[in-house]
């Protein structure tokens, strides 16, 4: 009896039979699609409206020196869950549907390891369905919206896919950017809750790639972000009327969302224990810009307060196609309104996930940032950090930052006092010139890409968007 009765201590003090593993806090990665790193109210913005937004920073860390690993969607979100930066990775261009390789791990694959349940909502971006790439073959347990990026273009598709298969979407045609039954980010929204609270009893891994606020835009009428902007005077620099005002909406729209989330792991007891990070997914695009508003209507690169603006944008390996809102909370663990200028960008977000979780981590391009998330010492820092995307280069050490375009020669800015990259000192800086363009050509590697297994069905999503080229080909 006694022997029995020391077995059943035993086997109820460990892990499997516990409801919870409090060495595996829950992950939620929320990233917000060309969110600017300007564009909320913390950071000054005068126009758009984030009080959810604005309550995380003050709950948590802020990051003032985040960095894509990419400045477009797909090749960033590769970086992001594979830990490689883009002279490694598998998948470099931003076509849509292009996939990693099938053997590839990811976040997922290693948290799955772990014993995580593991769920992504949102925009995939890494392999179209028919890929190598597709998410169920690279550790989530399901994922549930577009695996085509071209395909989330439209925000009323006839139909969203759950690994692999399609969900139509009650009342949508098709064929309209701004028209439809169904709003495909109110269901993103509802299976993001939904996988939530059905393992609020384990320890899961909540990816949400949210495709707002970037695409086109198009809003419910009764949607209750709309109706704080549906009104405003804002016409100038766009391509219909509305735009910017539905961008607006959208922005909210996230906050929002994004605020009920937060409730809900309140309600259901797990707030304490979920480690939350909020970012961009790249630089900001100067959507509607005029004569009046030259950075773009809501100005995501350009400094409210001090009228700095990071040079250029999406698509480019300048600050402004690099610099993202990077936001981390974890009640109890993290020190609320903490600020931190620690150099990361997305290949580091693997291996401090790894460390958080005690899991095996395969072999990034990253470091661990958690030391300077839980405000303890030993935090590494990179030697360099790397970028390639269409013919650009880019390096940074430290403050110092090296910059190479397809048909230029190698530019040279210090960001610690010239973080608008106006001054190039490429020649007066010779020796610290030199030495980035070694670390240069170390960090590029071929690329070795992923496999297309079903031209049809990878060509059938990526036609889903309204576009009219891609209404001709139809």
């Amino acid at each position: 009896m006694k022997t029995l009765f020391l077995l059943l201590l035993f086997l109820l003090a460990s892990p499997i039979a516990t409801a919870r593993d409090h060495a595996r806090p829950n992950i939620i990665y929320l990233m917000l699609d060309e969110w600017g790193y300007f564009e909320s109210g913390h950071m000054g913005h005068r126009e758009l409206l984030t009080p959810n937004i604005d309550r995380f920073a003050s709950e948590g860390m802020r990051f003032t020196n985040a960095l894509a690993g990419a400045p477009v969607c797909g090749p960033t979100r590769c970086t992001l869950l594979t830990g490689l930066h883009s002279g490694h990775t598998s998948m470099r261009i931003n076509n849509g549907f292009a996939p990693i390789r099938e053997e590839e791990p990811t976040i997922a694959s290693m948290l799955k390891k772990r014993g995580y349940a593991t769920g992504g909502f949102g925009k995939w971006g890494i392999g179209g369905r028919g890929t190598s790439g597709v998410p169920e073959k690279h550790g989530f347990d399901e994922f549930f919206g577009y695996y085509d990026q071209v395909h989330a273009h439209t925000f009323y598709p006839k139909y969203l896919i759950h690994n692999s298969e399609e969900v139509p979407l009650k009342g949508n045609k098709g064929t309209s950017f701004y028209e439809g039954e169904t709003h495909a980010q109110t269901e993103i929204f509802k299976e993001s809750v939904r996988f939530i609270r059905e393992n609020k009893d384990t320890s899961f891994f909540c990816y949400l790639p949210w495709t707002p606020p970037h695409g086109l835009w198009g809003i419910d009428e009764d949607d209750p972000s709309w109706q704080l902007f549906k009104d405003k005077p804002w016409k100038a620099g766009q391509r219909t009327e509305n735009d910017a005002k539905v961008y607006a909406a959208f922005i909210h729209m996230i906050d929002r969302q994004l605020g009920k989330i937060i409730a809900l792991l309140k309600k259901l007891g797990i707030d304490n224990n979920t480690l939350f990070i909020l970012c961009g997914d790249n630089g900001g695009q100067d959507y509607f810009k005029s004569a009046e508003r030259p950075h773009g209507f809501f100005g995501p690169n350009l400094n409210p307060n001090t009228g700095e603006r990071f040079r250029a944008g999406k698509g480019s390996l300048y600050e402004g196609g690099l610099r993202v809102p990077f936001l981390v909370r974890w009640p109890g663990h993290i020190n609320a309104a903490s600020v931190s200028d620690h150099l990361l960008y997305f290949p580091d977000v693997m291996p401090t996930l790894a460390a958080l979780t005690q899991s095996k981590s395969p072999k990034t391009d990253g470091l661990s940032f958690l030391p300077t998330l839980l405000g303890k010492p030993g935090q590494a820092e990179h030697e360099y950090l790397y970028w390639e995307y269409q013919g650009q280069t880019a390096v940074r050490a430290r403050n110092w930052k090296a910059y190479h375009s397809r048909n230029g020669d190698w530019e040279l800015y210090n960001l610690a006092n010239d973080i608008e990259e106006q001054n190039n000192l490429a020649d007066t800086e010779p020796g610290t010139l030199s030495r980035l363009t070694t670390y240069a050509k170390i960090a590029h590697e071929p690329v070795r890409a992923g496999k297309i297994y079903n031209r049809t069905l990878t060509e059938k999503d990526h036609r889903q968007a309204p576009h009219q080229r891609n209404q001709k080909r139809r």
